[in-house]
């Protein structure tokens, strides 16, 4: 016997009016926004296989599908498809990212992660309300600060200041310094020495190459570089020059604007950018180098960042082609001189912890490890995880303290096992953990964090340049 089958036809859709989401309340403006800004093809081009879990640090700290990148762009879909709205725990969960885009390589659909992230974060902040105090911070620093090379110097002034005049000294034997948060306290005890004079200050805007030159290259100083590290700059400007490369530091430059892009500043990081392609262009070079993995991982991106920019998205074209980190010019264009540990009769053992954004945007993970291994009388023991976040990731280690100081807890074990003498990296921000997971773990007798120009200058076995150090 057959039996009918009934069908039941949906209600016609009632037409909604503006403003009004499918609920019938209001809609929600950052959901409309988001809906908007959000690249619906990368959402949709993620293929929820999970390959980026393991490679997730929040992931393997928490175990929460949502503390994944997977999670993270099903929930922006989410937003983007009305089914639910942009409320306190979906920000969380984008905060408690790292940007660190480790899930970038190992993506076998090459989904952009990082462009999502940053889109929703630029979006996020044009909505946001943040208190009076926090508002000031950020538009003092983002707009008045860090893009202003001359008051970038004035910071690095007033911290000379503070550390070589007695107040550091008064301020920690007072124990003022506990009136801040731990994280902010913990970071004070081991910045490096601050100075109001870059690399420019000390070199000038133009050091010629050592013997026949290969390439004429651009030096990107950075803004917190050129206060903190001004030495590394000063360092990498010479290796360069040694290496066969004549260095360019045009005066104009700025900071790149990754601290912009990542707090959703877009719009600031894009006026930094086209500043920095009309420098560089200016000063006519084949290369433009960058010794801190953060910097020269956006630097890298301004063809993404200007793309829908008609008058400047060839000029960002150009730019991002030349964009390189130190090690890999010096490894693949330079001529390099022999490295050697002479202070020492024994070998001497190293280890190395990647910049995140140098090994999963620039995939520039090999060339410092080849350099490390052209030194002779020492040995580089490989540190298990380091492809893993450090919990520096910019600022993150004082917005995030906790899940950034489970990271460099796990971190600082897997150090220890090497037994090295020297801990290596690649970008300021990352070697500013490594030196804070070194405090606390009482290690300063025995290890020594180290950017890798500072190691590799040292070592340079010629004698010109040692009677100049």
């Amino acid at each position: 016997m057959n039996k009918t089958i009934e069908t039941k036809t949906a209600p016609p859709a009632i037409p909604l009016k503006p403003g009004q989401s499918p609920s019938g309340k209001p809609a929600n403006p950052l959901a409309e926004a988001l809906k908007l800004s959000l690249d619906y093809d990368e959402l949709t081009n993620c293929m929820r296989c999970g390959f980026c879990l393991p490679a997730c640090p929040t992931f393997s700290e928490t175990g929460i599908e949502a503390a994944s990148p997977r999670g993270r762009i099903a929930l922006m879909k989410a937003v983007a498809d009305g089914l639910m709205e942009p409320d306190k725990a979906f920000k969380d969960q984008l905060d408690l990212c790292l940007g660190c885009r480790a899930c970038e390589p190992v993506c076998p659909s090459d989904v952009k992660y990082g462009h999502l992230l940053e889109q929703a974060r630029e979006t996020i902040e044009e909505h946001a309300h943040h208190p009076p105090h926090i508002k000031f911070i950020r538009t003092v620093m983002f707009k008045h600060v860090f893009p202003k090379q001359s008051r970038m110097k004035l910071l690095g002034m007033g911290l000379s200041v503070y550390q070589k005049s007695g107040l550091q000294w008064l301020a920690r034997k007072s124990g003022v310094m506990k009136l801040f948060p731990e994280s902010m306290s913990q970071m004070e005890k081991i910045l490096p020495e601050a100075s109001s004079k870059g690399v420019v200050e000390n070199l000038g805007t133009l050091v010629p190459a050592k013997g026949t030159k290969v390439a004429r290259v651009g030096m990107f100083r950075g803004c917190i570089m050129d206060v903190l590290f001004t030495e590394t700059n000063i360092n990498s400007v010479k290796l360069l020059s040694q290496a066969g490369f004549e260095v360019v530091i045009p005066t104009a430059q700025n900071c790149c604007g990754a601290l912009h892009a990542h707090s959703g500043e877009k719009s600031a990081a894009t006026d930094l950018a086209k500043r920095n392609i009309a420098a560089f262009r200016e000063a006519d070079v084949d290369y433009i180098v960058s010794n801190a993995g953060g910097c020269g991982a956006l630097l890298m991106e301004y063809d993404h960042l200007l793309q829908n920019d008609p008058e400047w998205a060839e000029a960002g074209q150009w730019f991002a082609e030349r964009v390189v980190d130190i090690s890999d010019i010096l490894l693949r264009k330079g001529r390099l001189p022999d490295f050697r540990d002479e202070r020492s009769s024994t070998s001497v053992t190293i280890t190395y912890q990647d910049s995140c954004h140098l090994r999963n945007v620039m995939r520039s993970g090999s060339a410092p490890r080849q350099l490390m291994k052209r030194i002779g009388n020492v040995q580089l023991v490989e540190l298990a995880n380091s492809d893993k976040c450090c919990g520096s990731a910019g600022i993150y280690n004082l917005t995030q303290p906790n899940m950034a100081n489970d990271l460099l807890d796990h971190k600082m074990e897997d150090v220890k096992k090497t037994e090295a003498g020297y801990l290596l990296t690649s970008n300021p921000g990352c070697l500013l953990q490594m030196k804070l997971g070194i405090e606390r773990e009482k290690m300063g007798q025995s290890m020594q964090a180290v950017h890798i120009v500072d190691f590799l200058y040292d070592r340079i076995v010629t004698d010109d340049v040692n009677e100049n150090k």
